[in-house]
């Protein structure tokens, strides 16, 4: 990791020290300007001045963000690694704990939204370990920082921006606003723009709380699944196996076969017996390159990869929800 060279400016209100990346493109970033154009956006978009000021004041960037953004543990792990680190028996025990603990809430957030307990749950586990690590960064200025960075600033920006507006509406404080490196908030990790697209008021105080209410955190979670085409009538996929034989250019989620086309082509469930006769439509899926496990995944699968474009992720929900499931 190369080091960061760091830039002093100060503009009324906000005093700031920001870092500029020497992996990015060698440039003369005045600071002063970026924070007045960001400024001029808060204020063209109605957002109060003095909520802007207060989220930026003494903004320093944060290297652990940075270093953080450049190696995200999917790709320095295998797929084993990572569901032992995801998916552990305590995880699971805890899990159903909190299935049977919030009954009756969840049964009733899962009969409003379409979606089974279960994999809200799992969500949650695989998120936050059930609310206990929020990744504790100041969302704000994880933002800021890469906002800054460079390699994905335009985004970052609009999260950032987004970010001081959920500030500005009074669903969170400043001190409470604390989420993933890469500014991701609340039990279930919603981005800022996610947020603003499902996050629910469900007990109608008037906040979507995602940090400490659990109505509004499952809600919101079930929301955000629902809208995104969940489908209660069936589950995420399983493990399968497939012949040695088998073309290749079978696998991936471009390819739908319906069970019965799969089970004719040799997929076995992962215990060697047939796959179920359900008139579901399926895919391959093979995690960690040609030799990984095997997956046969459903739609659902693909709607939590709209939560989490990652494989690993997806897959680690799916199991999880499984286990949690079982009595």
């Amino acid at each position: 990791m190369k080091k960061l060279k760091f830039l002093a400016a100060i503009i009324p209100g906000i005093t700031v020290a920001v870092c500029l990346s020497t992996s990015v493109v060698a440039q003369t970033v005045d600071i002063a300007d970026w924070l007045e154009a960001l400024k001029a956006e808060i204020i063209e978009k109605e957002i109060r001045v003095s909520t802007f000021e207060q989220a930026l004041s003494n903004f320093k960037p944060i290297q652990r963000v940075i270093d953080l953004d450049r190696r995200q543990p999917e790709f320095t792990l295998t797929f084993d690694q990572y569901l032992r680190r995801v998916v552990p028996k305590q995880r699971v025990i805890r899990g159903r704990g909190k299935l049977t603990k919030h009954k009756m809430l969840l049964n009733e957030i899962g009969n409003k939204y379409g979606v089974q307990p279960r994999f809200i749950v799992a969500l949650w586990g695989v998120e936050t370990d059930f609310g206990r690590i929020d990744g504790g960064f100041p969302v704000i200025h994880a933002l800021a920082t890469l906002a800054i960075d460079g390699r994905r600033s335009k985004f970052f920006r609009e999260q950032l921006i987004t970010a001081i507006r959920i500030l500005d509406q009074g669903h969170i404080t400043l001190d409470k606003m604390r989420g993933s490196w890469a500014g991701a908030m609340g039990n279930f990790q919603f981005m800022p723009s996610s947020f603003v697209s499902f996050a629910i008021d469900y007990d109608n105080d008037g906040k979507r709380d995602i940090w400490q209410n659990k109505k509004d955190a499952f809600a919101s979670a079930a929301n955000y699944l629902s809208k995104s085409g969940w489908r209660n009538d069936q589950t995420w996929g399983r493990e399968v196996r497939i012949p040695k034989a088998f073309d290749k250019k079978l696998v991936g989620l471009k390819i739908r076969k319906g069970i019965s086309e799969w089970r004719e082509l040799g997929v076995l469930r992962v215990d060697g017996g047939a796959l179920p006769k359900r008139n579901l439509m399926g895919s391959i899926v093979m995690v960690n390159g040609p030799k990984s496990r095997v997956f046969l995944t459903y739609s659902n699968y693909q709607t939590i990869l709209k939560w989490n474009r990652s494989n690993f992720f997806a897959v680690a929900v799916g199991m999880l929800a499984e286990k949690i499931g079982r009595k």
